[in-house]
């Protein structure tokens, strides 16, 4: 999965007016804030070169010698009668400067986090979002285990009251908690739990997932794909009991995208005969495709196939004209994947179709198109897409 992540703006915030986005931390915290200097020299970070040594539960905290890190999660769940409700929440790091330094400080920081959470009330014809922004110091936000540091700590992401937790040692139980008020001063919630029933499905080149064709564009990168989910959702004073299923990716890298990246498509797909499709394609500033990203099959057993970018199409199908920012998205797919490719006597051809035309997140600094899609065709199924690049260009963002 590719995330934006333009949070430039927000270091500087961070550095000029800290006090701001520490409120609510609540304990006794050292009054003397400190907020390490931005450091903009990519060097001093690690970059997604080879492949990583991945072990779990380890690596699904925080890898803070590279610049930029998330935790993602998308599901499609429904009540009992087939009341339909999509969510995306997320979390977001941000390194400041690569250095771990000691402080008596607890809020110095050389991190910053923003989460984005979101439902789709696709019955209720109602999209709710918000974000959230804070350092990682005095408690405020952060993410454990971390890598070379305090590497025993159960997994746990949170930015103040906003969380997801492992419930056991190998962090295959979940529970994630998130409420807020949406920009139109609807209050909305959830509460789930989650449950791992695939291992973790390596993107790209055994988790080394290229973004161009330089070296270094690249991210470390790996999906937990199919999360048997179960909980409530709030919405005003509505509250449903729901079940379904989960998509999680995690990303870490420093300076992934090519410098011509203009934006993306995405999709992670979870088909009801118990595969699993992430797909996308980073479209250039000139019009064409990057070579370099591809997809990747899941299949039942948890096996994978690699599909290189020349392997597949994705073919608009219909637009949708947003009222908030006047950008025009694709609002409709047809994705086709070779024959050979999956060793299949014919082409894999699906229909993609959003629940909801209006899923954009419009309120915030950031812009762009995530919503709960539907599929039809070779397969049946529900899933995510998220576009980027249509209100502001990528170039250069991350």
């Amino acid at each position: 999965m590719l995330r934006y992540l333009a949070l430039m703006a927000v270091v500087v915030s961070v550095g000029i007016l800290g006090w701001s986005l520490v409120d609510g931390g609540g304990g006794d915290v050292d009054a003397r804030a400190m907020v390490q200097a931005f450091d903009d020299d990519l060097t001093q970070y690690a970059r997604a070169v080879e492949a990583w040594d991945w072990q779990f539960p380890r690596d699904h905290g925080a890898h803070p010698e590279f610049q930029t890190e998330w935790w993602y999660y998308t599901g499609n769940l429904k009540t009992d009668d087939g009341r339909h409700f999509g969510y995306q929440f997320t979390i977001f790091r941000r390194a400041i400067n690569p250095t771990l330094i000691a402080s008596d400080s607890e809020w110095r920081t050389g991190q910053v986090y923003m989460a984005h959470f979101t439902l789709s009330d696709i019955d209720g014809g109602r999209f709710l979002h918000d974000e959230r922004y804070s350092r990682g110091g005095a408690g405020l936000a952060g993410a454990t285990p971390v890598y070379g540091l305090d590497e025993s700590d159960g997994y746990h992401v949170w930015l103040e009251d906003w969380f997801v937790r492992g419930e056991n040692a190998d962090a295959t139980l979940l529970t994630m908690q998130a409420a807020s008020t949406a920009y139109d001063g609807t209050p909305f919630s959830l509460d789930l739990s989650l449950e791992r029933v695939k291992p973790p499905a390596f993107q790209g080149y055994g988790g080394l997932s290229p973004k161009s064709g330089e070296e270094g564009n690249a991210s470390h990168y790996y999906t937990l794909s199919r999360l048997l989910t179960a909980g409530t959702i709030t919405i005003g004073d509505e509250t449903f009991a729901v079940s379904g299923r989960s998509w999680r990716d995690h990303e870490f890298s420093t300076s992934a995208l090519g410098t011509q990246a203009l934006g993306w498509d995405w999709f992670g797909l979870i088909f009801d005969d118990d595969h699993e499709l992430m797909i996308g394609q980073i479209r250039l500033v000139d019009g064409g495709r990057e070579t370099a990203f591809g997809g990747l099959m899941i299949y039942p057993d948890g096996t994978t196939r690699y599909l290189p970018a020349d392997t597949f199409t994705i073919e608009y199908t219909a637009t949708w004209d947003s009222p908030h920012t006047g950008a025009t998205y694709p609002a409709g797919w047809t994705i086709t994947i070779n024959a050979d490719a999956l060793e299949r006597d014919e082409d894999f051809t699906i229909t993609v179709t959003p629940l909801m035309a209006d899923q954009e997140l419009h309120s915030g600094d950031i812009a762009y198109w995530e919503g709960a899609v539907r599929v039809e065709g070779a397969t049946t199924g529900y899933g995510y897409a998220e576009l980027t690049g249509y209100v502001d260009e990528m170039t250069g963002r991350f």
